[in-house]
């Protein structure tokens, strides 16, 4: 019988569970107990007043490098790549390029702080985020992220992806940058393989992103078909390599927004190779016109969750890195709107999204890591509806001091 915890959240409501309250004790940085009743006392408790308590929320998606840089350039690229029909994301991407030539550690590290105190605030306690690696950025945003990842572990975990974004065959030396980044301390190979000019490049951009997978033993995040085409099959080729290499449960798949275009035939094939692979689907609907096919790949038992993608940048003007906003603002773009479909946008920014950048001992329940939020409303739809930020965020059994999250977003606003 234990006699004191660390840390015991009371009175907390549990998905599924309407009207039942349970306590939830944390020790080690781990969830110790989970009860109707818990007699231990706790070094410090939190009164979650009946009302939801859930693990916490997951960003899968996130080019942390160029968070806040929209107000540095003119709208050009957002216009086209918000085109009704995406034709012209190709240009969008060359045109946000320009940002990359006056990148600089000094001054991208003050937007990486602000948005992981955003994320700190609202709960997301886990990002993969994205960093340019090209002739004209270089390393610089790499190392803003490696140095965030840093300074916020244990509050925010971070993943960093070396990103490709300007190509790896059309870009001379950019797989040189790329194992450069790698030997820096890259999490992972990060591609986009539908940016090179032929489908020869293509096939070769994938080849290589997962040869250096290889070599470093590190996963794969790739953005694929990112554009209004229907002959665009990247990600096919990606999960192909996927499993030619060995690397399944370690690719992991992102916008798909050509899927919208696919024959229904050709859709269930990727389907099948997709679960083949053990790869997942990262849909970022509320940035682009186009996204993948959500719920079809759901009814496919393929693995799909949310990622908020950008944060006031040349692709969107919005973002909070709140993901119970991201679920809000997907809960209308994909007509997920009767309580079972909340409750799958719910594991898209949380369980899903977790398997799928392969998060360990995450979840609510004994003998995890204690990474939760407590909420101030009584259930998930209520939750989605004002999408507020949690009264207490959790991160690996730590109380997150949300005074000090708010100093870092005074301070680099």
């Amino acid at each position: 019988m234990v006699d004191k915890y660390e840390l015991i959240v009371r009175n907390a409501v549990l998905r599924g569970e309407s009207k039942q309250t349970v306590d939830i004790a944390i020790e080690d940085g781990k969830i110790a107990e989970i009860a109707p009743v818990i007699s231990a006392m706790g070094a410090q408790e939190i009164d979650a007043l009946g009302n939801l308590v859930t693990e916490s929320y997951v960003n899968t998606h996130l080019h942390l490098c160029k968070v806040y840089t929209l107000m540095m350039m003119d709208e050009a690229a957002l216009k086209d790549y918000h085109g009704a029909d995406m034709g012209k994301a190709m240009t969008a991407i060359e045109l946000a390029a320009k940002i990359k030539e006056n990148y600089d550690e000094k001054w991208i590290i003050k937007n990486v702080r602000k948005a992981c105190a955003l994320a700190g605030r609202y709960g997301c306690t886990h990002i993969r985020a994205f960093a340019d690696v090209d002739s004209k950025g270089k390393l610089e945003g790499l190392k803003a992220l490696l140095k965030a990842r840093e300074e916020f572990k244990g509050i925010v975990d971070i993943q960093v992806v070396a990103f490709a974004q300007d190509g790896l065959v059309r870009e001379p030396g950019a797989e040189d940058l790329m194992r450069q980044a790698m030997k820096l301390g890259a999490d992972v190979v990060g591609g986009i393989p539908w940016i090179e000019y032929t489908d020869a490049d293509i096939a070769e951009h994938v080849r290589i992103c997962f040869k250096i997978a290889k070599e470093f033993d590190k996963p794969v995040s790739m953005l694929v078909d990112d554009a209004g085409d229907a002959g665009l099959r990247s990600l096919e080729l990606m999960a192909l390599e996927t499993i030619k290499t060995g690397w399944q449960g370690r690719s992991l798949a992102h916008h798909a927004r050509a899927m919208a275009l696919y024959a229904k035939p050709y859709l269930q094939k990727l389907a099948a190779l997709l679960k083949k692979a053990d790869m997942g689907v990262v849909s970022d609907p509320h940035t682009g016109p186009l996204h993948a096919r959500v719920r079809e790949l759901l009814e496919e038992n393929v693995l799909v969750c949310l990622g908020q993608d950008d944060i006031s940048d040349a692709y969107y003007p919005y973002g909070r890195n709140n993901m119970l906003e991201v679920a809000f603002l997907n809960s209308h773009l994909l007509w997920f709107t009767t309580r079972e479909d909340m409750e799958v946008l719910y594991d898209m920014v949380t369980k899903n999204a977790a398997r799928a950048i392969s998060l360990k001992d995450f979840g609510l329940e004994v003998g995890a890591l204690a990474n939760i939020v407590i909420l101030d409303q009584p259930n998930v739809l209520e939750a989605l509806r004002f999408h507020e930020k949690p009264v207490y965020v959790i991160s690996h059994g730590k109380i997150v001091d949300q005074t000090k999250m708010n100093e870092i977003i005074k301070i680099n606003g």
